[in-house]
């Protein structure tokens, strides 16, 4: 965090694409985080605003919208929509939601280009990119697929998602295709403009290298490995027909490029909001050219590159703008020990979380806060969610409020008891707990928003053991003055936790401000000890939390396992099937058995595997095979009865000759195992 002390702070939350819906890996890494932070600024009085909105103009949308038979239009209408409300079910407290397809938006993003290039600061530059001579129109990065040239994986062309995660570039991939139409694009020249990165790299070294080493290092690595690398120009326009035109003449037929577009919308949308309501919010500038100003940027992993480099050179191309302060980025979040994936419907959507578990919004905000992939990928299950719902919010948060309300109802008809004479258990509770302001106040600054929610739960665990071991259920027979002060510190507790849950989970510390009837609470006061006086009237006691069966998980589970199977059916049916090939070519393979004899990495690759086979000729035939990746131990494959292809020609692989084929069988996970007969057959004896 910077040293500087700033009057108000900018708050962003990355911008999700309007072409689906919003699953818990978003609420997890970007949305749940920064709605914390927020939440803890406005306790502190602290002058802030959150921005949020919808990204409109990415080809996922047109991409969807050409699946459907539909406009990309009626895509972002209904998906904003739904992303909207599934952010306002969750609490997601945004001063502003708006889209990058409304009015303000375009011209304040055509401005911003405009500007840009009336100053000189974007590059013309004429290039070779893959066109679609079936659809005549030239193809975006993710509009062509292919083989990764890596792990070969089927990817994007800018992006190996289901494979290595690598960056690509289209050019790069094996046997690429549109994926509109399936044929093979054709490298066509175009013109489009580029930002210079290049002309920025020592200021970005400058200003984040040596400036802001307090950065997470999954933020800091990425970008020092980026800088550690010779910045290219990057394209700022894209050959599509969906987006904001490009404002410049000669430019027909060219939008904006989503990842210059996008970001703006930050921009865009803080002067919407100002615009509605001055009074409140004053003018847009404050908020992003001010540099009493405090920018954060809360994304994911994969938007790192354009925030901390691509996005503050623009800003700083353009002139006037503050940079970001922090970009606390998130890792991934994976389900069920499974990627993420909106394309194999491999998610939890929260619009349906909230039909199966009505009114359970901050369960799922806990679980994935006490989860929170802040330095590496994490992993979501089912059965966590139950475990700490069940064991944590239920048994040791729940329990020690209700237990203390209830008592109290029982024993003082619901009014606050007085506190009398303080024993040492009794100081001894108060000493655990009167430092947990700062102890959250420093882990939130930090961005620790795991650590700070556990600071928040040892309130109730200091609870808990002291109204069990004061056992004020049998004080109240001997001695009810003690009781009372046992009990009027348990309450004192009970407000506590209402404060210092807020920012975490806001509708849970909302109802327990209703039962406690504590309308009006201060930030400040957390760790007070006199939250609530004596005489005062508690409102009526209900669970906080409910315990989550078994049956409700395992609904859950199934719906998984549907989802999966499902997957491997599609997979299947697409599974590409080789054209016809007349019977007599088939009969040109002579295909055998083959006893494996023996089974080992060749020395000095990583790649091979070198069989000795029994081939029934009675003499050892070698085959080299490419799947030393697949066999950790190749001696499992000694002993086997193999099939392999006996008339190919022999050729030599890293000196050895190899005498023909060996068959594998290739899963739709990916794994390789070679084939394999059911009997003992006889090495030699031929397939047909």
């Amino acid at each position: 965090m910077s040293n500087k002390e700033f009057k108000r702070t900018t708050v962003t939350a990355a911008l999700p694409y309007a072409n689906g819906g919003v699953h818990i890996g978003h609420l997890a890494g970007v949305y749940v985080p920064a709605d914390i932070y927020v939440r803890y600024l406005r306790l502190k009085k602290q002058e802030v605003v959150f921005i949020g909105g919808s990204d409109e103009h990415g080809v996922p949308v047109t991409q969807r919208a050409r699946k459907e038979g539909i406009t990309p239009q009626d895509v972002v209408d209904r998906y904003h929509s739904m992303i909207k409300k599934s952010f306002e079910d969750f609490g997601i407290s945004f001063d502003i939601y708006s889209r990058t397809t409304s009015k303000i938006h375009h011209q304040f993003a055509s401005d911003f280009f405009r500007k840009l290039y009336d100053d000189g600061k974007l590059v013309e530059q004429t290039t070779k990119q893959f066109f679609d001579e079936k659809t005549g129109k030239f193809l975006t990065d993710r509009d062509v697929v292919g083989e990764c040239p890596y792990c070969h994986k089927q990817a994007y062309g800018n992006q190996c998602e289901e494979g290595c995660g690598r960056a690509l570039e289209p050019t790069e991939l094996i046997n690429p295709r549109s994926k509109e139409t399936g044929e093979a694009p054709v490298l066509k020249e175009t013109k489009n403009w580029y930002l210079p990165l290049n002309d920025y790299q020592q200021w970005l070294k400058e200003w984040i290298l040596d400036g802001h080493k307090e950065w997470r290092p999954n933020v800091y690595g990425q970008c020092k490995s980026w800088l550690d690398m010779d910045l290219q120009p990057r394209a700022m326009t894209r050959d599509l027909d969906w987006g904001i035109p490009v404002p410049v003449e000669g430019a027909d037929g060219k939008v904006l490029y989503v990842w210059f577009d996008a970001p703006i919308g930050y921009v865009s949308n803080t002067k919407e909001l100002c615009e509605k309501e001055p009074e409140r919010w004053g003018d847009w500038k404050k908020w992003w050219m001010d540099e009493d100003t405090r920018l954060i940027h809360f994304i994911g992993k994969d938007n790192i590159v354009f925030h901390c480099l691509i996005f503050p050179v623009m800003m700083k191309a353009h002139g006037g703008y503050i940079m970001p302060d922090n970009v606390p980025a998130n890792e991934f979040l994976n389900l069920e020990n499974d990627k993420i994936s909106t394309s194999r419907n491999w998610a939890v959507w929260l619009h349906e979380y909230l039909e199966d578990m009505p009114g359970k919004q901050d369960v799922l905000r806990y679980v994935l806060t006490a989860n929170a992939p802040e330095t590496k990928d994490n992993n979501f299950t089912w059965r966590d969610f139950q475990d700490r719902n069940n064991n944590e919010l239920v048994a040791v948060y729940g329990n020690f409020v209700n237990r203390a309300l209830q008592l109290t109802r029982k024993y003082w008809d619901g009014v606050v008891p007085p506190c009398g004479e303080l024993l040492d258990i009794d100081t001894a509770a108060l000493a655990e707990f009167k430092d947990v302001k700062a102890k959250v106040e420093a882990l939130l600054d930090q961005f620790k928003f795991r650590d700070a929610q556990f600071e928040a739960m040892n309130l109730a665990r200091i609870g808990n053991r002291y109204i069990t071991e004061c056992e004020p259920w049998k004080v109240w027979k001997t001695d009810q003055k003690r009781c009372e002060t046992i009990l009027n510190i348990c309450l004192q507790l009970c407000a506590n936790l209402a404060i210092a849950f807020e920012p975490f989970l806001p509708f849970s510390s909302k109802k327990l401000r209703s039962m406690l009837n504590l309308d009006n609470f201060e930030w400040e006061q957390l760790g007070s000890t006199e939250l609530l006086s004596a005489g005062h009237q508690l409102g009526e006691p209900s669970l906080l939390f409910e315990k989550i069966e078994d049956d409700v998980i395992q609904k859950q589970l199934d719906k998984l396992e549907a989802t999966k199977k499902a997957n491997e059916a599609a997979e299947f049916k697409a599974a590409d099937v080789k054209p016809n090939v007349p019977f007599e070519d088939f009969e040109k393979l002579d295909i055998r058995v083959g006893l494996v004899k023996d089974c080992q990495r060749v020395p000095k690759s990583k790649k091979l595997l070198r069989f000795t086979i029994d081939d029934g000729t009675g003499t050892d035939r070698t085959i080299c095979s490419g799947i030393a990746a697949f066999y950790d131990d190749p001696s499992v494959l000694v002993g086997k009865r193999i099939l392999f292809v006996a008339n190919f020609a022999p050729r030599k692989m890293m000196g050895i000759e190899s005498q023909g084929m060996i068959l594998s069988a290739v899963d739709f996970d990916e794994s390789l195992s070679v084939v394999t007969t059911t009997k003992d057959v006889k090495p030699g004896s031929q397939v047909g």
